[in-house]
């Protein structure tokens, strides 16, 4: 079973980003994440990693069709 939680560092490895790549979504709001602990360390589910993706993907396709046109 695949865990729910992705550490900061296996999104940085899916996306093939940089950390400050990484937090920066984050920030940004673009991909949700939750913070746990009393260190507040970050968490992103991956179902929510997945639906960043699909957006990325629709995002692009939704500009190529613009360009296209």
């Amino acid at each position: 079973m695949a865990p729910r939680f992705l550490k900061m560092e296996d999104v940085q490895e899916i996306l093939n980003i940089s950390s400050q790549q990484a937090y920066s979504l984050v920030r940004s709001g673009d991909l949700p994440a939750i913070q746990v602990g009393g260190r507040g360390i970050w968490r992103v589910e991956a179902t929510e990693l997945e639906s960043y993706i699909a957006r990325q993907y629709a995002a692009v396709r939704e500009k190529a069709e613009r360009t296209e046109s």
